[in-house]
């Protein structure tokens, strides 16, 4: 029996919008140019709730999820969700049998792996179990080689129960419109599907396109589009930003804690590093860098909203705290500061955040700490 979590006392939540889940879903399925639509929800949901964004990507039209882990595919089958689940990259063989248990469609790599998987379909009485073989035509992290491809297609077609139901790739720069490496890695996979096809085993579902390529790249569409950023609302990089009308699904906030007003040249935080140039309101807010606020934020111009205003990072994120420089805005404890997200007529989004620090919009909500609870509205 799995033990409740206890009850947060702290004012901080990550509030997560299920119905702009189900509003980019409907949006990324009228980019997909009639393909079906999976909705990628590994890491908890990219830190969203991997349970409650799958129903919501469901609802809206998603056909198929994708996770990483077995654990998490496990997750998602415990909860009552019985829609198909690719398991996106090989876990050890000692995982096969729990694949087959769980009903995971595994995407597959290395002939060990498919032998694996065929010795565990048999002892588990099962007489077809999907894969889907994962090609490597440039991204060179996971896949076969170009020439192990269909050799790797035949030995799915003698072992016994396995069935290949799928061919894939990933695409390395999707999300840089007019890299060529795009065009090349298509016809690479082209050249494998030609080869596949000739030797007898044309697959029924070839996906290619992550959230970037559904949107912009309409020739990697297929069958199925993989999206995962662009289900929560965020652009695949900065520069699609527009490129399709996407809502933020998370919203990170909290309440000021306490109230300070402090004189002109008075040092805040660990180290010391920022200085009030002027008296000023200083507001702390009980959040820090162990519930995915970045500890060196404040280096790098990082801004919250309270009160509809910018107000300023002031000093080292700690883990359980930071300091707002409100200057002379009227602030008191209890009001609302919001990290992630809008409040008025001002939005901080995870983009903007990620550009400060130097990383992507995915690392933002994947950081937001397992103790903040996420509460799901819509």
């Amino acid at each position: 029996m799995t033990a409740e979590r206890p009850p947060s006392f702290r004012p901080v939540v990550a509030e997560v919008d299920l119905d702009a889940v189900r509003a980019n879903v409907a949006t990324l399925l009228s980019c997909a140019g009639g393909a079906a639509l999976m909705a990628v929800v590994k890491a908890g949901g990219y830190g969203h709730g991997a349970v409650e964004v799958a129903r919501a990507a469901l609802d809206a039209g998603a056909t198929w999820l994708g996770v990483a882990l077995v654990e998490e595919g496990a997750e998602l089958r415990a909860a009552g969700i019985d829609a198909p689940i690719l398991l996106l990259s090989q876990p050890p063989i000692g995982a096969a049998s729990a694949v087959v248990a769980e009903r995971l469609t595994p995407v597959v790599y290395r002939a060990p792996y498919v032998d694996a998987l065929a010795k565990a379909a048999e002892a588990a009485g099962v007489d077809r179990l999907a894969v889907h073989l994962k090609v490597d035509t440039g991204m060179h992290r996971v896949g076969c080689t170009l020439e192990e491809a269909e050799p790797l297609a035949r030995k799915v077609a003698w072992r016994g129960p396995l069935y290949l139901e799928g061919v894939m790739t990933h695409l390395a720069v999707a999300d840089e419109p007019g890299n060529p490496l795009t065009g090349v890695q298509l016809q690479r996979f082209e050249d494998v599907l030609s080869q596949l096809t000739s030797g007898g085993n044309a697959p029924d579902v070839v996906h290619a396109a992550n959230s970037a390529a559904t949107i912009a790249v309409p020739e990697a569409r297929y069958d199925l589009v993989r999206c995962g950023i662009a289900v929560y609302g965020i652009a695949p990089a900065p520069v699609m930003e527009g490129s399709a009308p996407l809502r933020p699904a998370m919203r990170l906030r909290a309440e000021v804690a306490h109230v300070q007003r402090l004189p002109a040249g008075e040092g805040i935080s660990y180290g010391q590093h920022y200085r009030l140039e002027r008296e000023s309101t200083v507001a702390v807010v009980p959040a820090g860098y162990a519930d995915g606020v970045a500890r060196r934020l404040f280096e790098v111009g990082g801004e919250v909203l309270i009160g509809g205003q910018r107000h300023p990072v002031a000093g080292a994120v700690t883990m359980d705290q930071f300091m707002v420089d409100c200057g002379d805005a009227d602030v008191a404890p209890g009001d609302e500061v919001v990290i992630l997200g809008r409040q008025g007529g001002e939005e901080i989004t995870a983009n903007e955040i990620a550009a400060r620090l130097g990383t992507i919009g995915y690392e933002i909500t994947c950081a937001v700490g397992p103790r903040v609870p996420r509460v799901h509205v819509g």
